[in-house]
């Protein structure tokens, strides 16, 4: 095999090594594998409101099923194949979330429960909470400093 020598050469070369992906195909899969959470979330709902549990609950009983659901499917390594088959389908902000603190943790167990599961759990959520509740706070600071100025006022 003679060396590459110039850039288009070297992308010619990549492009043949490269497989084509089906974007279409993928794309489809990740509309209707995201549309499917988002329509068992749905049913969930709407089976809380037929019990009479209020809005308010019935949003954090979904919330807290969904969760639950993507943490037990990643520990049985059925998530995976699931985002493996969906792509960004399966990462829906709240099943994502919850598969995010769950693969790590099922990837160190074998260093132990402190130094393995409780120190890597966070890596990859630990930011996006860090920033989201810092974020929070700012933000109720500032709703609170012009929300008592309009206290003053009255």
């Amino acid at each position: 095999m003679k060396p590459i020598q110039s850039k288009e050469e070297y992308q010619t070369y990549v492009d043949q090594k490269t497989p084509n992906s089906p974007i279409l195909k993928n794309c489809f899969n990740a509309f209707w594998v995201g549309g499917l959470i988002c329509a068992i979330g749905q049913i969930i709902f709407e089976i809380c409101k037929t019990r009479g549990i209020d809005e308010t609950n019935s949003y954090t009983i979904v919330s807290m099923i969904l969760v639950f659901c993507s943490a037990f499917l990643t520990g049985l390594n059925i998530f995976n194949k699931i985002g493996k088959f969906a792509g960004a389908g399966s990462l829906i902000p709240i099943t994502g979330f919850a598969n995010s603190i769950v693969s790590p943790a099922m990837e160190y167990k074998s260093e132990g429960y402190v130094m393995g599961v409780g120190a890597k759990m966070f890596t990859v959520a630990g930011p996006v909470l860090v920033y989201g509740i810092s974020s929070s706070i700012i933000i109720g600071i500032i709703y609170i400093i012009f929300n008592t100025q309009s206290l003053i006022l009255v």
